[in-house]
């Protein structure tokens, strides 16, 4: 497993982290037998924010931008940053990632509302899905990220791509990360575990 570091806004904009996250995920695969892995069986993954950048690697690398990925984990995903889904606006889903919180994040990662429209921002505008890697897609019930990552796992499914989605409802945005306090993030990381090894 190698751990990216990217730009981070508001210093370093859109499509700053985008063009590190693929940046880095092309020198792993000119430099994967100096690191000790197999090229031929690399896989991108992350959560939230870093679920929207595996995503849009796994875009650009099918476009030739970068290697033949064998997979991708996207965790609560940030898939489309118009921001208009129904789990956007619901009380029981602003929780620790409140609505005005991800608002803010979303305008100091941006340059302008033009950029929500850009698929390197927003994977879920993608023209089409078809051809992306085997895709594990985990969603969370009281996330404002449900929606948009619930749709964009149907749209995977739609386009032919094996997809592996999992919706805890009664989970929240960051979850995953407390494994000491909550089962279900054992149980999430335990299953994407056993998926990966599946590949």
């Amino acid at each position: 497993m190698i751990s990216v570091d990217y730009r981070l806004a508001p210093e370093h904009k859109f499509p700053a982290a985008v063009e590190d996250a693929i940046t880095a995920t092309q020198w792993v695969a000119t430099n994967a037998a100096d690191l000790g892995i197999d090229a031929a069986r690399l896989c991108v993954g992350g959560d939230s924010a870093g679920g929207n950048l595996a995503a849009v690697v796994a875009i650009a690398a099918r476009d030739g931008n970068g290697p033949a990925l064998s997979g991708q984990v996207l965790i609560y995903p940030a898939t489309d940053f118009a921001m208009t889904h129904p789990s956007h606006s619901e009380p029981q889903t602003s929780i620790l990632l409140t609505h005005s919180v991800i608002r803010w994040f979303r305008d100091h990662y941006l340059n302008g509302a033009a950029d929500v429209n850009d698929w390197r921002a927003s994977p879920a505008r993608a023209t089409t899905l078809i051809g992306l890697p085997p895709a594990y897609v985990l969603t969370a019930g009281a996330d404002p990220l449900r929606d948009e990552g619930n749709d964009y796992a149907q749209r995977l499914r739609e386009a032919g791509v094996a997809v592996t989605h999992r919706s805890l409802p009664g989970q929240f945005h960051g979850f995953f990360t407390m494994g000491k306090l909550l089962q279900q993030a054992n149980f999430a990381a335990s299953d994407i575990g056993t998926w990966l090894k599946a590949l």
